[in-house]
């Protein structure tokens, strides 16, 4: 075969597939795995005391956070997960078992814009939301209510 035409078929593939709808379920966080490691409470506490002290913060009176160290743990102490093929991410409380993380099912799948990006939310019990964002333009499948087959929670997207 002539090189051109591969280069051509080759390119001209690419762009028929980069073109075509793409089909995303939400997935099944059984397979899903953390990313890192939670932080240590020592790294907590000295990061609290760096964050806490940063007078730019102060004076903007952002500092509801740092009234109690207890809320900043809270927000402070998590991990990203992702989902199998590492399409889905979530930043998950620390406090949650993993053997939580691993059985929740889905629920709930919206999208929203932010910007030129595209999120794609899939909502859990346990409060728990992994998203993928995009350039795509992406719509719900269905009316977006899971929570009796949690294989219907798909989006398509352009």
């Amino acid at each position: 075969m002539n090189p051109s035409r591969l280069v051509f078929c080759l390119l001209f593939t690419g762009a028929v597939a980069a073109t075509a709808g793409e089909k995303l379920s939400c997935p099944d966080l059984a397979t899903a795995t953390p990313v890192g490691n939670c932080p240590r409470e020592s790294d907590l506490q000295y990061t609290f005391t760096g964050y806490c002290s940063d007078d730019r913060r102060m004076y903007q009176q952002d500092t509801a956070v740092c009234t109690d160290y207890q809320e900043y743990r809270k927000l402070k102490n998590v991990v990203p997960w992702e989902s199998a093929d590492g399409a889905f991410m979530a930043y998950l409380s620390c406090e949650l078992p993993a053997d939580r993380i691993k059985a929740a099912r889905a629920s709930q799948v919206a999208v929203s814009r932010q910007g030129k990006i595209t999120i794609l939310a899939c909502h859990y019990d346990q409060g728990i939301t992994f998203t993928h964002r995009s350039r795509r333009e992406c719509t719900v499948v269905g009316d977006g209510h899971c929570a009796v087959d949690p294989t219907a929670c798909r989006a398509s997207c352009e």
